[in-house]
């Protein structure tokens, strides 16, 4: 039984959020593989983090050799682990919790501001959590997870409603609340989180002070 015109069905939700949904996809895509080159698909051995696109600093900022269980591997400034390591995640625990908070968010913000800046939000947090941890962890430190892109999502959504309800303290106040309230455990990337949700906010802010002109307008357009 469907119901399309409810817009409960799947094609529905694809269309109002085909980036949240394909994001996921690529996200569940990338763990699979690295389930294989583990060997597990509940916990990753760092041998598969690595070799499936891990930040790990020192294969980015110049080159190293990394001692892993299969042998050794030699990396030099591979700058696109900034990008791929958002879609790896070290657990089943992990990945599960992301893709739950990421379509649960994601499918509040892309209605909202669109496909490609809901797109340029999630790329842009996730690529500023990981730079940030680029220069503060260590150089040996194996780092990946979607949880800077999603806490970019929370900024831009937590900003958004800031602005349209003129209560930008109470908005900061929640995101600092956020971050905290996610950021406190042990193994976290405190780093991420903090560079995206700056991000996600700051994005927020120019969204959201677009979204009340256009309001104001089409008051002002129907009198």
């Amino acid at each position: 039984m469907r119901f399309e015109a409810g817009g409960y069905g799947r094609r529905a939700m694809l269309r109002r959020h085909p980036a949240t949904i394909v994001l996921i996809l690529v996200n569940l895509a990338f763990y699979a593989y690295e389930s294989y080159l583990s060997g597990s698909f509940v916990s990753i051995a760092p041998t598969a983090l690595v070799r499936a696109g891990a930040q790990i600093n020192a294969c980015i900022r110049g080159c190293a050799i990394l001692p892993l269980s299969s042998g050794y591997i030699i990396c030099c400034h591979q700058w696109w682990r900034l990008i791929t390591s958002m879609f790896v995640h070290m657990n089943l625990m992990h990945i599960g919790l992301n893709m739950f908070w990421l379509f649960y968010l994601g499918a509040q913000l892309e209605p909202v501001v669109g496909t490609k800046r809901f797109l340029l939000t999630y790329f842009s947090a996730g690529l500023l959590g990981n730079v940030l941890s680029l220069y503060m962890l260590g150089p040996l430190v194996i780092s990946g997870g979607a949880s800077g892109a999603i806490f970019g999502v929370a900024g831009a959504l937590i900003m958004i409603g800031g602005v349209l309800g003129r209560n930008l303290e109470m908005a900061i106040a929640n995101a600092v609340f956020l971050f905290l309230l996610n950021s406190w455990m042990q193994g976290v990337n405190v780093f991420a989180h903090f560079g995206g949700m700056v991000a996600g906010l700051a994005l927020g802010y120019v969204f959201g002070m677009e979204i009340k002109r256009k309001m104001q307008d089409m008051s002002m357009w129907f009198g």
